[in-house]
Protein backbone atom coordinates (compact mmCIF):
# COMPACT_ATOMS: atom_id res chain seq x y z
CA UNK A 1 0.00 0.00 0.00
CA UNK A 2 1.21 3.51 -0.80
CA UNK A 3 2.57 5.66 2.01
CA UNK A 4 3.44 9.32 2.42
CA UNK A 5 7.06 9.68 1.25
CA UNK A 6 7.34 13.47 1.04
CA UNK A 7 9.31 15.86 3.28
CA UNK A 8 8.79 15.05 6.96
CA UNK A 9 9.73 18.55 8.10
CA UNK A 10 6.97 20.07 5.98
CA UNK A 11 4.31 17.96 7.69
CA UNK A 12 5.76 18.70 11.12
CA UNK A 13 5.72 22.44 10.38
CA UNK A 14 2.14 22.29 9.14
CA UNK A 15 0.94 21.00 12.50
CA UNK A 16 3.61 22.65 14.65
CA UNK A 17 4.60 19.29 16.14
CA UNK A 18 7.30 16.69 15.31
CA UNK A 19 4.63 14.16 14.34
CA UNK A 20 6.89 12.27 11.94
CA UNK A 21 9.87 12.33 14.28
CA UNK A 22 11.54 15.41 12.80
CA UNK A 23 12.26 18.35 15.11
CA UNK A 24 14.42 20.48 12.79
CA UNK A 25 12.13 22.89 11.02
CA UNK A 26 9.48 23.51 13.66
CA UNK A 27 10.98 26.43 15.59
CA UNK A 28 12.97 27.92 12.74
CA UNK A 29 10.10 29.63 10.92
CA UNK A 30 6.99 31.28 12.30
CA UNK A 31 4.96 30.94 9.10
CA UNK A 32 3.32 28.04 7.30
CA UNK A 33 5.14 25.91 4.69
CA UNK A 34 4.67 26.46 0.98
CA UNK A 35 4.91 29.41 -1.39
CA UNK A 36 1.98 31.20 0.25
CA UNK A 37 3.16 30.50 3.81
CA UNK A 38 4.13 34.13 4.45
CA UNK A 39 0.76 35.45 3.33
CA UNK A 40 -1.98 36.81 5.56
CA UNK A 41 -3.17 34.14 7.92
CA UNK A 42 -6.88 33.49 7.64
CA UNK A 43 -9.02 32.14 10.41
CA UNK A 44 -9.71 28.44 9.91
CA UNK A 45 -13.29 27.29 9.51
CA UNK A 46 -14.72 24.64 11.81
CA UNK A 47 -14.51 22.09 9.00
CA UNK A 48 -10.85 22.96 8.30
CA UNK A 49 -9.97 22.50 11.98
CA UNK A 50 -11.68 19.10 12.07
CA UNK A 51 -10.05 18.03 8.81
CA UNK A 52 -6.60 19.09 10.05
CA UNK A 53 -7.03 16.98 13.19
CA UNK A 54 -7.94 13.93 11.11
CA UNK A 55 -4.96 14.52 8.80
CA UNK A 56 -2.67 14.82 11.81
CA UNK A 57 -3.88 11.49 13.23
CA UNK A 58 -3.40 9.84 9.83
CA UNK A 59 0.19 11.10 9.56
CA UNK A 60 1.05 10.14 13.14
CA UNK A 61 -0.09 6.54 12.74
CA UNK A 62 0.87 6.26 9.06
CA UNK A 63 -2.53 5.42 7.58
CA UNK A 64 -4.07 6.41 4.28
CA UNK A 65 -7.59 7.83 3.95
CA UNK A 66 -9.38 4.60 3.08
CA UNK A 67 -7.73 2.65 5.87
CA UNK A 68 -8.44 5.40 8.40
CA UNK A 69 -12.11 5.64 7.34
CA UNK A 70 -12.52 1.87 7.71
CA UNK A 71 -11.01 2.00 11.18
CA UNK A 72 -13.32 4.85 12.17
CA UNK A 73 -16.31 2.85 10.92
CA UNK A 74 -15.17 -0.10 13.03
CA UNK A 75 -14.76 2.18 16.08
CA UNK A 76 -18.23 3.68 15.61
CA UNK A 77 -19.81 0.20 15.73
CA UNK A 78 -18.08 -0.78 18.96
CA UNK A 79 -19.31 -0.02 22.47
CA UNK A 80 -17.81 2.99 24.18
CA UNK A 81 -16.84 6.54 23.22
CA UNK A 82 -16.11 6.47 19.49
CA UNK A 83 -13.10 8.81 19.59
CA UNK A 84 -11.42 6.88 22.39
CA UNK A 85 -12.16 3.53 20.73
CA UNK A 86 -10.60 4.85 17.50
CA UNK A 87 -7.35 5.73 19.30
CA UNK A 88 -7.39 2.36 21.07
CA UNK A 89 -7.68 0.57 17.71
CA UNK A 90 -4.79 2.63 16.36
CA UNK A 91 -2.67 1.84 19.41
CA UNK A 92 -3.46 -1.90 19.16
CA UNK A 93 -1.98 -2.11 15.64
CA UNK A 94 1.09 -4.35 15.43
CA UNK A 95 3.33 -1.71 13.83
CA UNK A 96 2.44 0.83 16.52
CA UNK A 97 3.11 -1.70 19.30
CA UNK A 98 6.52 -2.57 17.82
CA UNK A 99 7.29 1.16 17.87
CA UNK A 100 5.98 1.64 21.43
CA UNK A 101 8.12 -1.27 22.67
CA UNK A 102 11.22 0.50 21.30
CA UNK A 103 12.06 -2.25 18.78
CA UNK A 104 11.94 0.42 16.05
CA UNK A 105 12.70 4.17 16.32
CA UNK A 106 9.64 5.24 14.28
CA UNK A 107 6.33 3.77 13.20
CA UNK A 108 7.59 3.77 9.61
CA UNK A 109 10.58 1.66 10.63
CA UNK A 110 8.31 -0.59 12.70
CA UNK A 111 6.09 -1.16 9.65
CA UNK A 112 9.13 -2.21 7.65
CA UNK A 113 10.28 -4.67 10.33
CA UNK A 114 6.83 -6.26 10.39
CA UNK A 115 6.58 -6.42 6.59
CA UNK A 116 10.03 -8.04 6.35
CA UNK A 117 8.98 -10.82 8.74
CA UNK A 118 11.22 -9.90 11.68
CA UNK A 119 8.35 -9.88 14.21
CA UNK A 120 6.45 -12.74 15.87
CA UNK A 121 3.01 -12.59 17.48
CA UNK A 122 2.40 -15.43 19.92
CA UNK A 123 5.26 -17.37 18.31
CA UNK A 124 4.08 -16.99 14.71
CA UNK A 125 5.44 -14.67 12.03
CA UNK A 126 2.99 -11.87 11.25
CA UNK A 127 3.88 -9.55 8.35
CA UNK A 128 0.72 -7.41 8.40
CA UNK A 129 1.42 -4.01 10.02
CA UNK A 130 -2.30 -3.36 10.59
CA UNK A 131 -2.76 -6.63 12.51
CA UNK A 132 -4.84 -5.88 15.62
CA UNK A 133 -3.45 -7.18 18.89
CA UNK A 134 -5.60 -8.39 21.76
CA UNK A 135 -4.84 -8.31 25.48
CA UNK A 136 -2.46 -11.15 26.32
CA UNK A 137 -0.81 -11.21 22.88
CA UNK A 138 2.99 -11.47 22.90
CA UNK A 139 5.11 -9.53 20.39
CA UNK A 140 8.68 -10.72 19.96
CA UNK A 141 11.67 -10.27 17.68
CA UNK A 142 12.30 -13.34 15.53
CA UNK A 143 15.31 -15.34 16.78
CA UNK A 144 17.45 -14.82 13.69
CA UNK A 145 16.60 -11.08 13.68
CA UNK A 146 17.71 -10.36 17.27
CA UNK A 147 21.16 -9.25 16.14
CA UNK A 148 19.78 -6.98 13.41
CA UNK A 149 21.53 -3.62 13.67
CA UNK A 150 18.33 -1.61 13.19
CA UNK A 151 16.75 -3.35 16.19
CA UNK A 152 19.77 -3.31 18.52
CA UNK A 153 20.44 0.35 17.72
CA UNK A 154 16.84 1.31 18.39
CA UNK A 155 16.76 -0.50 21.73
CA UNK A 156 20.08 0.98 22.85
CA UNK A 157 19.43 4.55 21.67
CA UNK A 158 15.73 4.81 22.38
CA UNK A 159 15.63 2.59 25.40
CA UNK A 160 12.34 1.01 26.40
CA UNK A 161 9.70 3.59 27.21
CA UNK A 162 7.30 2.55 29.90
CA UNK A 163 3.65 2.38 28.93
CA UNK A 164 1.14 1.03 31.46
CA UNK A 165 -0.53 -1.25 28.91
CA UNK A 166 2.71 -2.90 27.73
CA UNK A 167 5.21 -5.24 29.35
CA UNK A 168 8.76 -5.76 28.05
CA UNK A 169 11.31 -8.53 28.62
CA UNK A 170 14.68 -7.19 27.43
CA UNK A 171 16.48 -10.54 27.77
CA UNK A 172 14.04 -12.27 25.41
CA UNK A 173 13.26 -9.19 23.27
CA UNK A 174 9.60 -9.88 23.86
CA UNK A 175 6.71 -7.64 24.85
CA UNK A 176 3.15 -8.24 25.88
CA UNK A 177 -0.06 -6.26 25.49
CA UNK A 178 -1.45 -6.39 29.02
CA UNK A 179 -4.63 -4.46 28.30
CA UNK A 180 -6.10 -1.94 25.87
CA UNK A 181 -4.90 1.55 26.88
CA UNK A 182 -7.30 4.11 28.33
CA UNK A 183 -7.38 7.56 26.74
CA UNK A 184 -5.39 9.37 29.43
CA UNK A 185 -2.49 6.93 28.97
CA UNK A 186 -2.18 7.53 25.21
CA UNK A 187 0.43 10.30 24.83
CA UNK A 188 -0.49 11.52 21.33
CA UNK A 189 -1.71 15.12 21.11
CA UNK A 190 -4.91 14.39 19.18
CA UNK A 191 -8.35 15.89 19.75
CA UNK A 192 -10.32 12.82 18.72
CA UNK A 193 -13.66 14.57 19.24
CA UNK A 194 -12.94 16.80 16.22
CA UNK A 195 -12.45 13.65 14.11
CA UNK A 196 -15.76 12.24 15.32
CA UNK A 197 -17.51 15.52 14.47
CA UNK A 198 -15.94 15.50 10.98
CA UNK A 199 -17.16 11.98 10.17
CA UNK A 200 -20.58 12.75 11.67
CA UNK A 201 -21.33 15.44 9.08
Amino acid sequence: MARYTGPKARISRRFGEPILGDNKAIQKKNYAPGMHGRGKKRKQSEYATQLAEKQKAKYIYGLLERQFAKLFDKASRKKGVTGEVLLQLLEARLDNTVYRLGIAPTRRAARQLVSHKHILVNGDIVNIPSFTLRPGDKVAVREKSKSLEAITDSLSIQGVKKYPWLEWDGSELEGKLIHIPVRQDIPENINEQLIVELYSK
